[in-house]
């Protein structure tokens, strides 16, 4: 039988304001949405609702009645203004590719695990040039639960073939956070833009201002330790 340190490790990352500085990019589309559409966005509801799924973000606008039809379209109006700002600007966080690079040299596999649409994390991957490097991807499209539950952070654990108990999660929203307890999994919280102690508050194993100099080998002692 093969020993638990053989198994392999996961390391599932979120997209916005993890992989990518993209709050800016978010906030100016919601905006536009709000603006073309008539609807009362503003960039408080916006910096509150960072983190959740498009559905819970507009009931939470327009109320528990809206119909998934009306969401759908609205969704999509402002995915797609996020996304004609982003191609050609986005770029990875400070760290992230050292971090990546890394994680892979010691063998941990790498997933994305956000509430994000999936061509919005498409287009990181291509813009970014991270074709091939995650062995899952879990967005939207995938789960009916946003974060705090934590379906999106088991069904990444589940494409990547991985335990959740030997997997890590690196978050920046307290949601996230909570989201990656509730899944058995690690949780490092990036404070790019939340708090450090609210992330805290929410469950988080560890915090850092971000990931430039990530220490890995302690991460691996810690994650082989559990």
């Amino acid at each position: 039988m093969a020993s638990r340190d053989s198994e392999p490790l996961l390391a599932i990352f979120d997209h916005d304001g993890v992989l990518v500085d993209s709050l800016e990019l978010h906030q100016n589309a919601w905006l536009e949405l709000g603006r073309s559409a008539g609807l009362d966005v503003t960039p408080t509801f916006i910096h509150e609702t960072f983190g959740m799924t498009n559905p819970s973000i507009f009931r939470r606008l327009l109320g528990e009645d809206i119909g998934e039809e009306e969401m759908a379209r609205y969704g999509l109006i402002k995915e797609t203004y996020y996304r004609d700002s982003a191609r050609g600007t986005i770029s990875l966080m400070d760290g992230v590719r050292d971090l990546l690079d890394g994680l892979s040299e010691a063998g941990v596999l790498l997933a994305i695990g956000s509430s994000g649409v999936l061509p919005n994390l498409e287009l990181t991957v291509s813009e970014c040039g991270l074709e091939g490097r995650f062995a899952a991807i879990a967005s939207l499209e995938d789960i009916r639960r946003g974060k705090p539950d934590p379906e999106v952070f088991l069904v990444a654990a589940s494409k990547a073939g991985v335990a959740p108990s030997r997997a890590v999660v690196f978050e920046d929203a307290t949601v996230g956070i909570q989201a990656a307890k509730a899944a058995g999994m690690r949780a490092v919280g990036v404070g790019t833009t939340h708090p450090l102690e609210a992330l805290l508050a929410a469950g988080a194993d560890e915090v850092v201002m971000n990931l430039a100099d990530y220490p890995i080998s302690r991460l691996l002692r810690q994650m082989r330790a559990d």
